[in-house]
């Protein structure tokens, strides 16, 4: 079962799978590096597309984890623009909108928030209840998007930031970074690479350290760091 949504690139979204998904500040990046990593992109999906059109899905996807790489390297590396989310009452506000979801939306596993951007992972299988496998390859009514979980996220969270810093104006930039997780592997890779980001970032040392970090106590042995 899946489904596909447009946002300049196709984004392949299968019913109840594990998502990783990055979103960031409005102002977290510089105009002129947002621009020129996505004509970046731009420019390498018609080449693929040209290319290779038999095998375009596959490439394109491994195109976008480079360039989402040099993203979050710009987010880690200077952090840039107000980074309102060091502020602790700022990140709390967030955690608690990603765990307002957590058993109903999705099963919330990890998630790391950063002072101008957020990485989470989720497994949107909680929506799909006891439905048979013969379901059709179409969402059924009571599903919830991952586009939609995440403005549900975003809205609900930047209303609460702007009240609290007595601000207006568009606090998210408008579109996420999302990767359907395909096998344990990418799984463990992914979710060490969450909780490892702010000592990436030489904020701490060790992972748990980091006070808006979280992981699921079950799976904190299967990461081993």
């Amino acid at each position: 079962m899946k489904t596909i949504y447009h946002n300049r690139l196709p984004h392949l979204a299968p019913l109840g799978a594990t998502f990783f998904v990055t979103f960031r500040l409005a102002d977290s990046l510089p105009q002129n590096i947002v621009k020129a990593l996505k004509e970046e992109l731009e420019i390498e999906s018609k080449r693929l597309k040209k290319e290779f059109p038999v095998d375009y899905e596959r490439r394109i996807r491994d195109a976008c984890k480079r360039n989402f790489g040099k993203y979050d390297h710009q987010l880690d590396k200077k952090p840039y623009g107000a980074c309102y989310l060091r502020l602790p009452e700022v990140a709390e506000i967030v955690a608690a909108k990603l765990q307002q979801y957590d058993g109903t939306h999705y099963d919330l596993q990890v998630y790391t928030i950063m002072p101008n951007h957020v990485h989470v992972q989720f497994s949107m299988a909680p929506q799909l209840g006891e439905m048979p496998e013969s379901w059709p390859d179409e969402a059924p009514t009571h599903y919830v998007q991952l586009n939609e979980i995440m403005q549900l996220i975003k809205g609900g969270s930047a209303y609460s930031i702007n009240k609290l810093l007595g601000r207006s104006g568009k606090l998210w930039f408008k579109d996420s970074y999302d990767h359907f997780v395909r096998n344990d592997k990418e799984w463990l890779n992914i979710t060490r690479y969450i909780l490892q980001n702010p000592v990436k970032a030489g904020f701490i040392d060790t992972w748990s350290l980091w006070p808006y970090s979280y992981c699921k106590e079950e799976l904190v042995r299967e990461i081993m760091i």
